[in-house]
């Protein structure tokens, strides 16, 4: 794709703009099952509010999670949007321009049987469940920190604030409805902090529409997530949103200015890294038409693989391999650069 000025500053002057802040009532709780908030055409600029993962609920360090919390209405999703010409084996490709917290406090929270380091109802044990406690982060946006306050000490300290969403989905194929809580091929909560501003998601087409919507604000979030829960807020996002014709990707491809990466999610976590490695090992086959088993060893010395998420109910892995050590070629026809470009001068 050859993309010249004239033509970034054409599409910037008819691109659309949607701008939607859903009240309670609006939020979805699924990926698939829902009737599309609004219609939206290729190219359309979307600034959205989506409310925190407990849905508001966890508001004061007093607060118990089990107490407070309803597990129906967990990870409140905006959207769906309705992709216009959006049609299945199509790619929506969803380019993440900018993340603000929309509160000034964050919250997290240890709950009874979830998270990655305690027994679950799939790793059942005869054991208690871990000490409940909420934390809330307060949020410097000056400082460009969320400040951890202990809760059992005097400790404290600020950290960077780094704003990304643990959800990015589409509807899933077969007429499947899914929890907003489930990471799998069409998307959903992969909770993977490398969906920031800056990088592009590519997701397979299922329905018609797409029928895409965005939640799960992270205030900043470690690589696995292992309580189960990031500094959870509410956030403000701005995005691009674009549709390619064809070449649906099996299972989610991101990428940034630095990388190429593949989002795989299933149980166990090795299954989710397997996932990614051959999806990635395809994406190199496509990219540089190679047979598969050159691409297995191209990977095999050149992947980085950090986990996203070992909570959900299904694991996330990323798989990653740097773009530098391949300078002259672009995924998609350049789209991600083509959507960078067109963001930067909106």
């Amino acid at each position: 794709m050859v993309t010249t000025w004239a033509y970034i500053a054409a599409i910037c002057c008819i691109m659309d703009s949607l701008d939607f802040r859903p009240d309670r009532s609006q939020f979805v709780y699924t990926f698939g099952g829902a009737a599309p908030s609004h219609r939206v055409r290729p190219g359309t600029l979307l600034n959205l509010w989506s409310e925190d993962a407990f849905n508001h609920a966890l508001t004061r360090v007093s607060d118990v999670a089990s107490h407070v919390l309803d597990f129906r209405y967990l990870n409140p999703q905006t959207g769906p949007f309705y992709v216009e010409g959006a049609e299945p084996d199509d790619t929506l490709a969803i380019h993440i321009i900018d993340l603000t917290p929309a509160r000034s406090w964050g919250a997290s929270a240890a709950i009874p049987f979830f998270g990655g380091m305690t027994s679950t109802d799939r790793t059942a044990m005869l054991q208690q469940a871990l000490p409940e406690a909420t934390w809330i982060y307060e949020v410097d946006t000056l400082a460009g920190t969320v400040g951890f306050q202990s809760r059992f000490s005097d400790f404290e300290v600020a950290l960077p604030l780094a704003p990304m969403l643990g959800t990015v989905g589409v509807a899933p194929s077969g007429g499947e409805v899914r929890s907003s809580l489930v990471p799998e091929r069409f998307g959903g909560n992969m909770d993977t902090p490398e969906i920031k501003p800056g990088t592009t998601v590519f997701l397979g087409v299922n329905v018609e529409g797409a029928l895409f919507s965005i939640g799960d604000g992270h205030y900043r979030q470690g690589e696995g997530e292992s309580c189960g829960t990031a500094v959870e807020g509410a956030m403000n996002s701005v995005i691009l949103v674009d549709l390619i014709k064809g070449r649906a990707p099996l299972w989610p491809r991101l990428e940034t200015d630095d990388y190429w990466m593949i989002v795989g999610s299933s149980r166990p976590m090795e299954d989710s890294w397997r996932i990614a490695q051959l999806e990635m090992i395809r994406w190199l086959s496509e990219l540089f038409d190679l047979h598969e088993m050159d691409a297995y060893q191209l990977l095999s010395q050149t992947a980085e693989a950090p986990i996203a998420n070992v909570v959900d109910p299904n694991y996330s892995v990323v798989v990653k391999v740097r773009k530098s050590l391949f300078p002259t070629v672009h995924a998609f026809d350049g789209m991600h650069r083509d959507l960078r470009e067109r963001a930067a001068i909106r």
